[in-house]
């Protein structure tokens, strides 16, 4: 039986060569899915389809675009874009953004990002409502492989977010972006909560008059 014939278990990391990996990611089967590929083992998530994360999803974009306008940092923000270093690893991050000089980094007609040709995002967010565990373990372990520079992580359930500074392989919290030089965590954390009380609107005029205080 071929890979294509069998069924695949998704959310979870499984053993398998790069040419499997890169079979089933194209199979239209599995379109509705998101790909990792990191260390020889392979993850399929579905594509989530709560309401909770896709508003979460939608105000943590709006705020990084919201203080890059403020502050007149050059952004390129993306949704669901796929980074490969052939063979190695692949990953495709729910938010991922090139920030400064590098926010031209990739053409705009680009598909797969290739990272054996292109730099890495700056920053890469993963929403998580059911993937907490492996967002903060395994996928932690593989961006710190990439070399991003920041790593953030959403916690839907408890209206947090888990934010890392990446540098030698390895990593450590921050309270306050360096990537985005200014924006405190608790801000984020704070709209989020807000937004469980109002509508993104006036969340983000509540964020403007925030980032233009300061």
């Amino acid at each position: 039986m071929s890979p294509l014939q069998t069924e695949i278990v998704t959310d979870t990391w499984i053993a398998a060569p790069w040419n499997q990996y890169v079979q089933l990611f194209e199979d239209p089967q599995y379109n509705k899915t998101k790909g990792y590929y990191f260390r020889d083992h392979m993850r399929l998530e579905m594509l989530p389809i709560g309401f909770d994360h896709g508003t979460d999803h939608g105000l943590i974009a709006l705020i990084i675009n919201l203080f890059a306008i403020a502050k007149s940092i050059p952004l390129t923000l993306a949704d669901n874009v796929s980074y490969r270093r052939t063979g190695l690893q692949e990953c495709q991050p729910d938010v991922s953004c090139y920030i400064g000089s590098n926010a031209q980094a990739v053409p705009k007609d680009t598909n797969i990002v290739n990272l054996d040709r292109y730099s890495v995002p700056d920053l890469v967010i993963e929403i998580a409502k059911t993937t907490l565990l492996d967002d903060l373990g395994i996928k932690r372990t593989l961006y710190e492989e990439l070399g991003v520079a920041e790593y953030w992580v959403v916690d839907v359930k408890n209206t947090q977010v888990i934010a890392y500074q990446i540098h030698d392989r390895g990593s450590e919290r921050l309270t306050r972006s360096k990537v985005l030089p200014g924006l405190a965590i608790a801000t984020l954390e704070e709209a989020l909560q807000r937004s469980r009380e109002s509508d993104q609107a006036t969340v983000g005029a509540w964020l403007l008059n925030q980032f233009q205080q300061t």
